[in-house]
């Protein structure tokens, strides 16, 4: 074994030495192995000798002045030896000791340093050509114009906020005036995307950025990306499905069994081939028979195709018990609603109030004549329409809430707390949602970072249910949607490089589990996209949220003889071969293929690749699945906006526990006309102030309240709202003034000093 001598090193039988353990770089004396700060640590055994490579490589007297396979990556052992003894004669400057092998190369200066050292002071190292560093009083620092945006903006990584000054630690892009970055995102993207990936994350320069960065400290490692040198990075695209999806297996080998040229061979959905099955479970006679799961089966029944299609014989395992056999279980059984139920009157006007709050109410009275009652003698045919419409979304709305409950059992009590800044929603969602720590099937404890400290008891689910308010409505009015009214994925590259769809997808579908609000503001066209394939939707004009594009589209529409067309056509031959419908037109009856081309391609292929990575972020906690198992039962959670708090809306989220016998308390009778006079604007709070009162929530969460908000009518001198239990405490007062007056004052001061 060859050994040699070192100040700082490594032979222990030399009298005078500090020792340091066989693991410490003989350069710095640490021990640390942190490869993303001072590069690999290497020992090499056959020499005795272990380094930090960055210290060894930025070590001020030593060259690589042998061939690549020599010695050390070119550092001759000799030279290494020569290295150690000169900077064992050498102090740094920082922490005092001996062994700094680096120093300053700034004409007169006389610094040196050992590499950490010098990272932990603010030194620059300068990863190109002789390898220069530079002290915290000489070092490099970029040009500030007085043009210069002064307040602060997002890292174009992390998304946090960076402010716009001269330091060590923030780094603006040589060729975007808007760029901002900390110095350390752009180190670990540089270390992940190597030197032939790594380029300005918002104009995709790369020469002009490198030898910026280069010169202001950041290593870009000479190799290819992190992702591409995995191995077997890419295995899985050379995988097929295989596995038997029928209810009843019949190979007794197990599902997965697959034996080519038998019975027990596996073949997949021929449409989407992501779904198999062994050709006995489905009566299959040969490999050559088509075979279709039963997604793709419920897709062709809703666009009317399947019954055109040829009609097979059932399989064996789909006869039994004279049941279907589908690839999934069927959707359980809503309860039934009992016609009676004394939750489900509608409330009168607030002089009717007055004289149906005796004991012979409606809510005594059959569901018919309540009815009856509840509906205006001249109400027209559209509002009586819009009535029912209301109805058919609140019972949809129901079925919701008890889908997503089920859903809910995957939360575990153990908790994840988000911090988040309300001023910059977006960007502190994003990083709290991609923290290691962060599961989607944890209990979510939310701390708004810029407010002030309150007791639990009142802020934890409010700041929950304010935190996925916020998030959805930044969403909606974010660049990863577009259109109007009824909105639609963008185009935005930046945000597919970044994976925001697929994040924007997991935030959708975590709100909706853990007691957020619905999304409302999805198109049609977004919305069976996602349920049944973009393959299988047909959009329409309105989903075009682009002005000139519709205006374009709208004009072949228009067009009313086959000359106007064909000269339309031709003065737009640019915007149709960018969207691959340049063709001849022969006839007038041809616009309409066209036009659907190019509604296809401008609203559903533009986006695919959002739209994929979309709905892999909606899979979380199964919620896609459960939207393509009841399209129709979402769709009034994701098309439709949340309907506005009522009277009965609230009345109906109560269940009042009292005495036995509730209708004669005087207190209910006092709460429900109160609930009239909020809505008819006859009080000083709202229904939301009510909501928010009680269950520290505004709008009511598609999953609904856990636990169900309850009212309990007690001798107290003033209400009392639970946000823990969701529960409501009202006092017993002589009179409806007195109730109404106690309401006004404790809900709306609480508020106050809650906002304050």
């Amino acid at each position: 074994m060859l050994a040699f001598e070192s100040p700082v090193g490594w032979n222990a039988a030399r009298p005078g030495l500090a020792r340091i353990g066989p693991s410490a770089c003989v350069l710095c004396g640490r021990t640390d192995d942190c490869p993303e700060k001072y590069g690999e640590k290497r020992t090499y055994v056959e020499y005795n000798l272990t380094f930090h490579y960055y210290c060894l490589l930025m070590s001020s007297g030593i060259w690589q002045r042998g061939e690549e396979d020599e010695g050390v990556d070119g550092f001759l052992i000799t030279d290494i030896k020569k290295e150690v003894n000169r900077a064992a004669k050498l102090k740094c400057n920082i922490c005092k000791k001996k062994g700094a092998s680096i120093g300053c190369v700034a004409p007169k200066c006389k610094r040196s340093y050992h590499f950490p050292c010098g990272l932990q002071r603010e030194c620059i190292f300068q990863f190109m050509e002789d390898f220069r560093s530079y002290c915290w009083e000489h070092r490099p620092v970029q040009e500030f114009t007085d043009k210069e945006p002064r307040e602060a903006s997002q890292c174009t990584i992390c998304l946090d906020l960076v402010e716009h000054i001269s330091v060590y630690t923030v780094l603006k892009s040589p060729c975007c005036k808007n760029a901002w970055f900390h110095r350390e995102c752009l180190q670990y993207q540089a270390l992940s995307a190597g030197i032939f990936f790594f380029r300005c994350t918002v104009c995709n320069n790369k020469d002009k950025f490198q030898k910026e960065m280069l010169r202001m400290g950041i290593h870009i490692p000479e190799r290819d990306a992190s992702w591409e040198l995995e191995e077997n990075a890419y295995q899985d695209l050379l995988h097929c499905y295989q596995h038997c999806d029928v209810k009843r297996c019949l190979c007794k080998k197990g599902r997965d069994y697959n034996e080519p040229d038998s019975k027990w061979e596996i073949k997949r959905c021929q449409y989407c081939g992501s779904r198999g099955t062994h050709l006995a479970c489905s009566s299959m006679k040969s490999w050559e028979q088509n075979w279709d799961c039963m997604e793709c089966r419920s897709i062709f029944a809703k666009s009317g195709q399947y019954s055109k299609r040829k009609k097979r014989a059932l399989a064996a395992s789909e006869k039994t018990n004279g049941t279907t056999c589908l690839l999934e279980e069927p959707p359980p059984k809503s309860p039934r609603q009992s016609s009676g139920s004394p939750r489900n009157f509608l409330l009168q006007s607030p002089k009717m109030m007055c004289q149906n709050l005796s004991p012979c109410s409606p809510l005594e009275l059959p569901a018919s004549n309540r009815m009856t009652m509840s509906l205006s003698p001249v109400m027209s045919n559209r509002n009586w329409s819009l009535s029912l419409r209301h109805k058919h979304l609140r019972e949809k709305r129901r079925e919701v809430c008890n889908i997503l409950k089920e859903l809910k059992a995957q939360v575990k009590t153990k908790t994840t707390r988000l911090n988040i800044n309300v001023e910059n929603i977006w960007s502190s969602a994003l990083k709290g949602f991609r923290q290691r720590i962060f599961s989607p099937t944890n209990t979510i404890e939310v701390n708004f970072s810029n407010c002030k400290n309150r007791s639990k008891t009142n802020t934890s689910a409010a700041s929950k249910h304010h935190f996925f308010q916020l998030l959805m409505l930044h969403l909606q009015n974010s660049s990863l949607f577009e259109g109007s009214s009824g909105k639609n994925l963008s185009l935005d590259f930046q945000a597919v490089k970044e994976n925001l769809y697929f994040e924007a997808g997991k935030m959708i579908a975590v709100s909706l589990v853990h007691g957020g609000p619905s999304p409302g503001f999805f198109s049609k066209t977004l919305f069976e996209c996602l349920v049944y394939g973009p393959e299988n939707v047909k959009p329409v004009l309105e989903d075009v949220a682009d002005v000139d594009v519709a205006q374009t589209i709208q004009t072949i529409k228009y067009a009313n003889n086959l000359s106007s067309l064909q000269s339309t056509l031709q003065d737009c031959c640019e915007f149709l071969a960018a969207a691959g419908c340049s063709r001849p037109v022969t006839a007038l009856c041809d616009k309409n293929m066209l036009m659907n081309d190019l509604l296809i391609y401008h609203v559903i292929k533009r986006i695919t690749l959002p739209l994929e990575s979309f709905r892999q972020g909606l899979k979380t906690l199964g919620v896609l699945e459960k939207m393509q198992m009841h399209p129709d039962v979402f769709s009034s959670i994701f098309c439709y906006k949340p309907e506005r708090l009522s009277a009965e809306t609230v009345c109906d989220l109560f269940t009042i526990h009292s005495s036995s016998d509730v209708n004669k308390v005087e207190g209910a009778d006092f709460w429900m006309g109160y609930l009239q006079d909020v809505e008819s604007g006859e009080s000083v709070v709202t229904l939301e102030d009510i909501l928010l009162f009680v269950t520290g929530s505004c709008y009511v969460p598609s999953v609904g309240f856990d636990p169900e908000p309850t009212i309990k009518f007690l001798h107290i001198s003033y209400p009392i709202g639970n946000r823990l239990l969701n529960s409501l405490e009202l006092p017993i007062t002589k009179t409806y003034q007195q109730f109404k007056n106690i309401m006004e004052l404790t809900i709306r001061n609480t508020l106050r000093v809650e906002k304050d």
